[in-house]
């Protein structure tokens, strides 16, 4: 059975920064930058939130108490995932594997805010032949029961799927249920180590 190769979506294919939400939204709140960067990136909302145990209605009105955004939900929407930016190299690495035919997939922790924005703004995203996202699966990577999403969904299993992605603590799970697996820190890296592994 034919390998697969499974991505890791933010910091790999996309890189992302709060800063550009923490600016837009304390324009329209009563805190200042500086205080919601600390709070996007650490609140236990977004966790709660991409583990799906939050709505979209519901992350918005906890965020909207936490950090007195004076908006509507569709404009905390936008301020909230206009945050990422391609990562060209890599996003033209996973077109060379598509185009010799080799099966993909994005294995994502994320929320549908993110997805909804990145489905709309990033072409390369429709082309992939699954998706598993932790607000669906309601587990987030290095929670196993994610790993084995994936495994269902591929019909994949040990080194038949090989995971690149730029967390160690995450790779190292991939690793235990016997996935070939790239620890991504720069697309020429992540390239070398394909070449190693056949691909």
């Amino acid at each position: 059975m034919q390998p697969v190769i499974a991505f890791d979506l933010g910091k790999v294919l996309v890189d992302f920064d709060y800063s550009i939400a923490a600016r837009r939204i304390a324009a329209r709140s009563t805190q200042p930058p500086e205080n919601l960067h600390a709070f996007l990136g650490s609140s236990p909302l977004l966790v709660q939130y991409e583990t799906g145990s939050l709505t979209r209605q519901d992350f918005f009105e906890a965020m909207r108490q936490a950090t007195g955004f004076l908006g509507e939900p569709k404009e905390f929407g936008e301020f909230f995932a206009d945050i990422f930016t391609a990562i060209t190299p890599m996003i033209e690495l996973h077109a060379e594997l598509r185009r010799r035919g080799v099966p993909t997939y994005i294995f994502s922790n994320t929320n549908d805010l993110a997805i909804e924005h990145i489905r709309r703004n990033f072409p390369f995203f429709r082309n992939f032949d699954g998706y598993i996202f932790s607000y669906e699966v309601k587990a987030m990577k290095p929670e196993a029961r994610i790993y084995r999403a994936l495994e269902n969904m591929t019909e994949r299993h040990g080194a038949e799927i090989l995971y690149i992605d730029d967390r160690p603590e995450n790779i190292a799970v991939g690793a235990a249920h016997g996935w070939r697996t790239i620890l991504h820190e720069t697309p020429e890296k992540t390239r070398a180590d394909l070449k190693f592994f056949g691909f």
